[in-house]
């Protein structure tokens, strides 16, 4: 009772005692029991290690060498374009290729062509390899000739793995255009089955690989410090360059530049339906060409390529000719047909579906045979690498006769002794001076390698009846 009494009076001092806010100084803490016990966890990340693909070493003689490796995401500077004096002042204003928008890079989709695979470069090395050769008429002149060819384009390569189109061999181009130079002679060593990663000259074609995708830059666009009027051409002949590269290897780091490529191509193109000097802008038939062997290579690779590129470029040949039964293709829309615009024109129209027994076709090719034939005294390089190509694909008793003598001529061209042995001379070429002792030998061996460049588009079907007649 006492106890009690004492803790009620003790209870009854201690409520009337005010304490000031000015003297608390305390944090009150109240601590509950969890109703569930928690136990941390440690989680553990593994990044692993992106492997950068070894880059052959560069033979540097000069302090321009490239790096041993490629960057995978190199800092690209925008282009800087000289404005056109041909625009109207309007146009001067526009940077055309800072004004392109990026593509999606999702697909709507692509159809297969006649004949088209995805093994369209299945063909140029091993048992395949030596089974076209057999079977499309290639020789032992052929691929010595194409051997003679590639070694001379070796002699040539620069410390920094380009090509130039001036020099340092003679009868070189008056201009200098190193993307294109370089695009053409990578072609021509994948065109006999060498990559970066395989064959005679896999370090030759990855010093060129690593100078080339340096030129990229943030739009897909690698040829800044050509001519105005040469850019697109060298363009075009980079994004076949490294969509073949890709399609013969399917390297995982050369997808990004490839795919780079083809989407600039897609925005690029002009609402005519093809390209020419400036992207969006106008349309030839000439640069037209290239584009589409890009984007058709692009697409046999497994890249994303918006079908309805395929489409306008369609509308575009239609508005150049080939329509009516003997109409042939020219270079812009009102000018007069010529052999080679007709050449580039029925090659586009094979890649882009034409079906083999068109008449337009069969004539088309027929005049070839029969008026315009390989002739060392009417050399045009251009004209005869879509002819042969054409012809190739088309095959049959034209396709026989044309190369009869193209298999005969083309290595007789060839020069076999002194510093430039294993060239082609422009000199007398339609386009020689333009582009010079590389352009030439570039394209003859183009043609060279044809057996098995790329799979033959109609391999199997049946002459046309016109052909029959032709025989």
């Amino acid at each position: 009772m006492l106890s009690t009494i004492f803790h009620l009076i003790l209870l009854l001092v201690l409520a009337f005692i005010t304490i000031s806010s000015e003297t608390v100084n305390g944090i009150l803490l109240t601590i509950t029991p969890a109703a569930v016990e928690t136990k941390p966890e440690l989680v553990q990340f593994s990044i692993e290690p992106i492997e950068l693909p070894e880059l052959a070493p560069v033979e540097a003689a000069s302090d321009h060498g490239l790096a041993s490796q490629v960057e995978v995401a190199p800092l690209l500077s925008e282009i800087t374009l000289a404005q056109p004096q041909a625009f109207a002042p309007e146009m001067s204003r526009i940077n055309p290729f800072s004004q392109l928008p990026k593509t999606s890079g999702a697909s709507l989709g692509t159809s297969q062509n006649v004949g088209e695979v995805s093994s369209m470069f299945s063909g140029r090395t091993g048992k395949k390899k030596q089974e076209l050769l057999a079977k499309y008429g290639g020789t032992q002149a052929t691929e010595d000739a194409v051997a003679l060819g590639l070694a001379w384009l070796k002699r040539q390569q620069r410390t920094n793995g380009s090509w130039s189109m001036r020099g340092p061999y003679r009868d070189g181009s008056l201009m200098e255009n190193e993307t294109a130079a370089t695009a053409m002679a990578m072609i021509a060593f994948m065109g006999a089955g060498n990559t970066h990663r395989s064959g005679k000259y896999e370090r030759e074609v990855m010093n060129a690989t690593q100078w080339l995708v340096k030129q990229q830059n943030r739009v897909g666009f690698m040829a800044e410090r050509a001519n105005d009027h040469e850019k697109m051409y060298a363009q075009g002949l980079a994004t076949i360059a490294l969509c073949e590269l890709y399609g013969m290897t399917h390297d995982y780091w050369l997808r990004p530049y490839a795919q780079l490529a083809c989407d600039f191509a897609v925005d690029a193109q002009s609402p005519q339906g093809g390209w020419r000097y400036q992207p969006k802008f106008d349309s030839d038939t000439s640069v037209t060409g290239w584009f589409l062997m890009g984007l058709k290579s692009g697409e046999a690779a497994g890249l994303d390529v918006d079908r309805y590129v395929f489409m306008n470029i369609e509308k575009y040949l239609d508005t150049v000719g080939g329509r009516g039964y003997d109409q042939g293709y020219s270079y812009q829309v009102g000018e007069e047909a010529t052999r080679s615009m007709t050449a580039e024109g029925l090659l586009c129209r094979q890649y882009l579906g034409w079906q083999r027994n068109r008449p337009e076709m069969t004539h088309g090719l027929g005049s070839f045979v029969a008026k315009d034939p390989i002739d060392r005294r009417d050399s045009d390089v251009y004209y005869w690498y879509y002819a042969t190509q054409a012809l190739h694909h088309y095959g049959g008793p034209l396709w026989q006769k044309w190369n009869d003598k193209m298999r005969v001529e083309l290595p007789a061209m060839q020069e076999k002794n002194g510093g430039e042995q294993g060239s082609w001379s422009p000199v007398n070429d339609a386009w020689g001076a333009y582009g010079g002792r590389l352009y030439t030998t570039c394209f003859s061996l183009y043609s060279l390698e044809v057996y098995y460049r790329h799979m033959p588009l109609y391999a199997g079907q049946a002459p046309a009846a016109a052909e029959e007649d032709d025989k």
